[in-house]
């Protein structure tokens, strides 16, 4: 039993929507948490607004409120639940910790007898306040950078004179580098510091010298009350100091820190945790290092609390911090507590790695017109991707394949730059894509020394680029069937992909696979295991690799693969790869509960996805987990190991669905609705047919592949037209254009961006009513789960509206016309699974905009809403384990759920904020109202016309 046995309830805090700076890492750390605490007897009631994730399933916790993050929210829950003794707000983020200490300075928690654990109001104090940090590393003799704080525009301006430029101006109390900025001329001074002090909620910014060029490590640490501590991971950012750590591609564990310097940064590091106060729990330490033989260290922050990282650091490791930080908090000790994943060493064993880790962010600034894309010290980044491999080289290809922005991954694509003024410019203002223009200018014949002066990048990561790079030009110089299998092993063992090496050779991805097979050069699986295999590993946590052959005395030879099959029956869930605008942590939840449904349904269920910071690749969610890109050649390989009975693509969003064709192709079962339903819905031409067929209108449209087709379109069409490209998510390029000149220059564009590509032109009922419906279909029945009315006028993306459930403002005639319609196109479609089928309503006659057999954004939120598990209903008729008849639905909800979206665009200045067909949310809240007459509702409809744009 915990140490602590007065806990018998606890209240944790959830991070709220998603927003940049603050994704859905803290879900994940939230879920662990609630998990864990309830694994002790204790009582769990948790408070979020985000509707989309799986952290505020009713099956996480006690009691769940989906309320806005206030201090009223807080009473409320207080005054229902007078049980609760405890508060745990360090698994929300910065939302919770602000939120928290608000609640403290009011005397809330004093008033209700509710005690902080986790972490204590002073150490999150010391740690916020910057002029309190830096009298405190003065105290122990932590060296830091030369820097003062500063609450007015006058004092700024003094101490940028005493300290001259670059500087660097950091806004107390903010998240995600918010208002953060380098200035390295005085003529940016007055705007950045003006910027920097109203970000700050107490208008207190620290400017510090900037310490660019200098190399930016972390490290996350676990601490016990008796002051155990442990480093579970040290990370080292490929970018040196000046670029923001969620913005930078970071590598684990540490790669170019001499073992002094590291013993010297681990000591710092302790010491800093123990001297924040006296708290049991989580904490992310920062440092700089400098880039010379010296190596001097420099502390920059410390946040006692779960971090962004931390959910990187739990993957990394398998060593799940949210989970063992929230027992510590309960007061259990490191050394009384598991290792989760050999279950036999003890939590105060540190994490050892066989193998490297390497994460680049997902950015959206094609979601931004305007957006300044270069990357400094305020996150940008929307999502990230992680990549596990034997070596740095490997882990890096892995990553850059999973990123999913049509690159097969370093180079070997023939889409690289080969401008030489552009790679420059590029590298010198750090840019989204560098990852991969590091490789360019290689290619170009940059020298290693003029890329290092540029970037400041250390030299041992630009040669490990270098030897890639070398050993393209080698295969190149082959044939396909010449290639030495030699030097395709190699290939395989630094992460190129088949599409590259047959890319170099001039010859089909399939044929190189083929010389694979051929060659006996397959994939094989290692675990995760904790304890680089000292001892046995009990959770099936799996990455791939390729090895060479081990030769036995008695001559036979092997490669070593760690992932046994079973022979039971099994299933594979493709997950949705990383975040990004359009695609979000919906689909995570989906994803998690089709794992959870197909365990019920007795089949061993296996998850394939590269998201480090979600539920779906936490180690034991699945029976097994395979942290691979969601790519082509790696889920065959998985596939042909497993011999899976079938693969669920619906629940992963478009990253899942655009494999469908590939799956059948080759002969693999896809699970629920089948390729060709799958494409019906996506292949315009064939959808109107049907629709047609089934006399249902639709606006009308017309197919152009050129610019020349879409004008002459233009002529039957009347403007405003709706210019769409096919198999798109989140709207992405689609336009409302009003005449011939509009519609000329964004075909143009959009045909140079995805070449190839069908573009639809609708017509665009202008002044409709959009409303959408999601239902669950076994290819017989069809159970209509919500259906929702938005509140801005069509042509708003769904993704960027306030929808309201049930609708609002729909007479009987019209709701009747949503469900005849979605019944009828739901078995036109033979569905088997979920759907959502999206309405535009004009004169009381409803039209269709689009349908997609798939999980949608919305499903998460009228399970929520309606307090009903459907993805676990429509996972079970998808595997034919149930028909729709079989369940007994019940939704229960008074009154209206709004889905509200939220936006980042405080990250991009300059941005048009304007909302139009695609999509810019990065999140969502829920907003339940009793009736119409709610305040807030009528704000919301007042102002439902001020956003649309064309």
């Amino acid at each position: 039993m915990p140490k602590d046995t007065s806990i018998k309830s606890v209240l944790i805090i959830g991070s709220g929507p998603i927003v940049i700076g603050q994704a859905c890492e803290f879900d994940y750390a939230g879920s662990q948490s609630a998990r864990s605490i309830r694994e002790e007897g204790i009582e769990v009631i948790l408070i979020n607004s985000n509707p989309a994730t799986i952290m505020t399933d009713p099956s996480m916790a006690d009691h769940i409120y989906l309320k806005p993050l206030t201090t009223k929210s807080i009473i409320e829950i207080l005054k229902a639940h007078p049980q609760i003794d405890a508060v745990l707000p360090t698994m929300g983020g910065q939302t919770a910790l602000n939120l928290c200490l608000e609640a403290d300075e009011k005397g809330i928690w004093q008033d209700f007898g509710v005690k902080m654990i986790g972490v204590d109001v002073n150490a999150i104090n010391i740690t916020e306040d910057r002029e309190q940090f830096k009298q405190l590393l003065k105290k122990i003799g932590v060296p830091s950078a030369p820097a003062e704080i500063c609450t007015s525009y006058l004092r700024g301006k003094e101490i940028a004179q005493e300290f001259g430029f670059p500087l660097v101006i950091r806004p107390s109390f903010t998240l995600g580098g918010t208002g953060a900025a380098i200035v390295y001329k005085k003529e940016d001074f007055d705007t950045l510091l003006t910027r920097g002090l109203e970000a700050s909620p107490i208008h207190e910014v620290l400017i510090d010298k900037a310490l660019m060029g200098w190399k930016e490590y972390e490290l996350e640490l676990l601490r016990d009350k008796n002051d155990n501590v442990v480093i579970i991971c040290s990370i080292e950012n490929m970018d040196p100091m000046g670029i923001h750590t969620g913005d930078s591609i970071t590598v684990a564990p540490a790669m170019t820190l001499s073992d002094t310097t590291f013993q010297k940064m681990r000591d710092m590091a302790i010491l800093m945790m123990r001297s924040i106060g006296n708290f049991a729990g989580g904490c992310n330490v920062q440092f700089a290092v400098s880039p010379d033989d010296k190596e001097d260290i420099v502390a920059i922050e410390i946040n006692p609390r779960v971090s962004r990282s931390s959910a990187l650091a739990s993957k990394a490791t398998g060593y799940p911090i949210a989970k063992i930080a929230s027992k510590l908090a309960l007061g259990y000790n490191l050394d009384e507590l598991q290792n989760q994943i050999t279950k036999s060493t003890s939590a105060l064993f540190e994490p050892t790695l066989d193998y490297v880790i390497v994460k680049i962010p997902r950015w959206n600034f094609d979601k931004f017109e305007g957006a300044d894309r270069t990357l400094g010290l305020q996150m940008k980044s929307v999502g990230e991707v992680m990549g596990i491999g034997r070596s740095f080289q490997e882990a890096l290809h892995k990553a850059t394949q999973s990123l999913e922005i049509k690159r097969n991954g370093l180079g070997a694509d023939g889409k690289g730059y080969t401008n030489y003024e552009q790679i420059i410019e590029k590298l010198t203002f750090a840019s989204w894509d560098r990852v991969f223009v590091i490789y360019d200018a290689i290619a170009m014949g940059i020298p290693l020394s003029r890329i290092h002066e540029i970037t400041k990048i250390d030299m041992w990561f630009l040669k490990q680029y270098e030897e890639l790079y070398t050993l393209e030009k080698e295969i190149s110089t082959y044939k396909v069937d010449a290639l030495p299998r030699e030097l395709l092993l190699e290939a395989k063992q630094k992460g190129f992909a088949d599409r590259q090496i047959a890319h170099m050779v001039g010859c089909l991805e399939s044929q190189v696979h083929t010389l694979r097979m051929d060659m006996n050069i397959n994939r094989v699986f290692k675990l995760v295991d904790t304890c680089a295999a000292e001892f046995k590993a009990k959770t099936p946590y799996y990455y791939s690799t390729f090895e060479a052959e081990i030769e036995k005395a008695d001559g036979t030879r092997y490669v070593d693969n760690e992932s046994i099959v079973t022979d039971k029956k099994k299933i594979i869930v493709l997950g949705s790869g990383p975040n990004r605008i359009g695609q979000g942590i919906e689909f995570d939840y989906s994803c998690v509960h089709g794992v959870l449904a197909a365990k019920e349904c007795g089949y061993e269920t296996i998850m394939i996805n590269c998201n480090p910071e979600t539920v779906s690749t936490d180690f034991d969610t699945a029976d097994k987990l395979y942290f691979e890109p969601v790519f082509w050649e790696h889920i065959y390989d998985i596939i042909k190991h497993e011999k899976p009975e079938g693969v669920i693509v619906q629940l992963g969003g478009q990253t899942a669905l655009k494999l469908a064709e590939k799956l059948s192709k080759y002969g693999i079962k896809i699970i629920g609705t089948s390729f060709d339903a799958l494409d019906l819905a996506e292949d315009r031409g064939r959808f109107s047919d049907l629709l047609t067929e089934l006399k249902i209108p639709f606006p009308q449209f017309g197919i152009a592949e050129t610019a020349d087709e879409a004008s002459a379109l233009a002529d039957t069409l009347d403007f405003p037209l709706l210019i769409r490209p096919s198999y798109v998510l989140g709207g992405q390029g689609m336009k409302i254009v009003i005449n011939k000149e509009e519609l000329e220059e964004h075909v143009v564009n959009l045909l140079k961006t995805i070449p190839g590509n069908k573009l639809l032109l609708d017509h665009y009922l202008d002044g409709a009513i959009e409303a959408e419906a999601d239902a669950i279909c076994d290819g017989e029945n069809v159970y209509i789960i919500g259906i929702m009315e938005h509140i801005e006028p069509c042509g708003v993306h769904s993704g960027d509206s306030n929808a309201t459930l049930p609708p609002f403002n729909l007479g009987e005639f019209v709701m009747q016309q949503i469900k005849d319609h979605t019944k009828k196109i739901a078995l036109g479609l033979r569905t088997v699974g979920l759907i959502n089928i999206q309405f535009a309503i004009k004169d009381d006659t409803v039209y269709i905009i689009e349908a997609n057999p798939r999980a949608s954004r919305t499903v998460p939120f009228i399970a929520k809403a309606y307090g009903e598990p459907y993805v676990n209903y429509a996972t079970k008729v998808m595997l034919g384990h149930n028909k729709v008849t079989d369940f007994k639905f019940n939704p229960q909800l008074k009154g209206y759920a709004i889905k509200q979206p939220v936006f980042s665009f405080s990250k991009f200045h300059n941005v048009n904020k304007a909302l139009g067909p695609e999509m810019k949310s990065t999140g969502e809240s829920i907003l339940f109202i009793d009736d119409l007459k709610d305040d807030q509702f009528y704000e919301l409809y007042s102002r439902r016309k001020m956003y649309l744009s064309k």
